[in-house]
């Protein structure tokens, strides 16, 4: 199984990454991980990445492409993955799509977790962190819906998408998404 997950920020998706990929017996790979992890262990890309956030600004898509791509050929992802954090807009997503057909690991679906705005706003102020003001946080929504959610109608036109209501309590959604995959929980 591979899937791409989708949706606003605070829709639930690193959790439900988390329990699919437990399930599935898949790696969970986010892209902030990827970066993590490529600049502690000081890798050739790793070392470029640094630069960038050291600086504060964003690493670029094609470094950001290279650490997924680097990422999705260790063993563990051979026999599938599910993507967190990447595609964020459409050219990442059409690059991607070049990836995944060169290493010939190509995409079941792209999920989308829908959860309506008032309560991505109640779900992000309540996980305490420093930087989730409201301010902040609508921001961050808006800059969702400018870049990312474009990617809905990318992945729909493909027939690839897949919505799960993110509204929900957390073992309903997980419930729906098992069903959405066809996966049972004892997989």
């Amino acid at each position: 199984m591979r899937v791409i997950l989708l949706g606003p920020p605070g829709a639930g998706k690193g959790t439900q990454a988390a329990l699919l990929a437990e399930t599935a017996r898949i790696p969970h790979i986010s892209t902030g991980g990827i970066l993590r992890q490529a600049v502690s262990k000081l890798t050739p890309l790793g070392k470029q990445a640094k630069q960038f956030l050291d600086a504060g600004e964003l690493v670029p898509d094609d470094l950001v492409v290279q650490l997924v791509e680097a990422r999705l050929q260790q063993p563990d992802a051979r026999k599938g993955w599910i993507l967190d954090g990447f595609p964020r807009n459409i050219p990442q997503a059409e690059v991607l799509h070049t990836l995944l057909e060169a290493i010939a690991q190509p995409y079941d679906y792209a999920i989308d977790f829908t959860v309506p705005d008032d309560e991505l706003v109640r779900r992000m102020l309540g996980r305490g962190r420093g930087d989730d003001t409201e301010a902040v946080i609508h921001r961050r929504l808006e800059v969702y819906r400018e870049q990312t959610e474009p990617l809905l109608d990318y992945y729909r036109s493909r027939q690839t998408l897949l919505a799960i209501d993110g509204n929900q309590p957390m073992k309903a959604v997980t419930t729906a998404l098992f069903e959405a995959l066809q996966l049972s929980a004892a997989a």
